[in-house]
């Protein structure tokens, strides 16, 4: 077990924990954007926290790959997949600690929309106007839990479930894009590299979908609760299948972990 959860396992863990919890959190821009109408400025910090969460998701790739390199030279195979499984978890824990914290960044995004744009969109100095010791203590005071009470009036068969089930298997893919290329280069060593360099392109295709299938509908409701078409209630709603979609995508992930490595092995064959 010692050997199993080392120093380096639990680092990465936290930090998978971290960049799953802010992915998770990036839903509630939007919700603060078309809360307090101003949508364009949400937008930008949005992309501040994706950009965040990606650049850190790319800094963890070599403690990650060392992990292999450790199981290259002791030929345990076995105790890299459950390394890399509790790695897994640790995304799932961090898109639960995110879900759990959802309405306390709603009520603290659009607190910090507002402040960017007084401090004329300047990201430097609205970091520093909210970590001075007031702000800090106003934002205890917005800490509250999800509550039932928060779906009030949510019309459920308006709900884009079709985006739910595309959510689910596009976090999948992208929570073991790095950690399947990893295993596959395990499984078949004299490809180990092109396998690792596979990757890459799991996860580009994994955001481009993403991007193309999933932001701008969610965008697109956010504009319809700006010009008055659409309901707040509901956006509230969509926001809230997508992270729970993202939750049921780091369960899958654990499933497909083992297969997608098989098949990423199987198909450097062709390269």
């Amino acid at each position: 077990m010692t050997e199993l959860i080392t120093t380096q396992v639990i680092y990465i863990a936290l930090f998978i924990l971290i960049i799953h919890s802010i992915e998770t959190l990036a839903y509630s821009v939007r919700l603060s954007g078309a809360r307090i109408g101003l949508l364009a400025s949400a937008l930008s910090l949005f992309n501040i926290l994706v950009m965040v969460s990606r650049m850190a998701n790319m800094m963890q790739q070599p403690f990650t790959g060392n992990l292999l390199d450790r199981a290259s030279e002791t030929g345990s195979i076995e105790q890299l997949e459950s390394q890399f499984r509790i790695i897994i978890g640790a995304s799932t824990l961090g898109t639960l600690l995110g879900i759990l914290l959802f309405p306390t960044f709603i009520a603290l995004f659009s607190r910090a929309i507002v402040h960017l744009t007084e401090v004329n969109g300047s990201v430097p100095a609205l970091f520093k106007k909210g970590l001075t010791g007031g702000y800090l203590k106003r934002g205890l005071k917005h800490i509250h839990f999800p509550r039932f009470s928060d779906l009030k009036g949510v019309h459920w068969n308006e709900v884009p479930y079709r985006l739910f089930f595309i959510n689910i298997v596009i976090t999948a893919i992208y929570t073991i894009g790095v950690l399947s290329a990893l295993y596959a280069a395990a499984l078949a060593p004299e490809r180990a590299s092109t396998a690792i360099m596979a990757s890459g392109l799991i996860n580009g295709v994994a955001t481009i979908l993403l991007i193309v299938l999933i932001d701008p509908k969610i965008s697109v409701m956010a504009d319809r609760v700006l010009k008055g078409s659409g309901s707040y209630e509901q956006l509230k709603a969509a926001s809230f299948m997508m992270v729970m979609s993202r939750l049921l995508g780091t369960l899958l992930a654990q499933a497909l972990f083992i297969p997608v490595a098989y098949y990423i092995a199987w198909f450097t064959k062709f390269i």
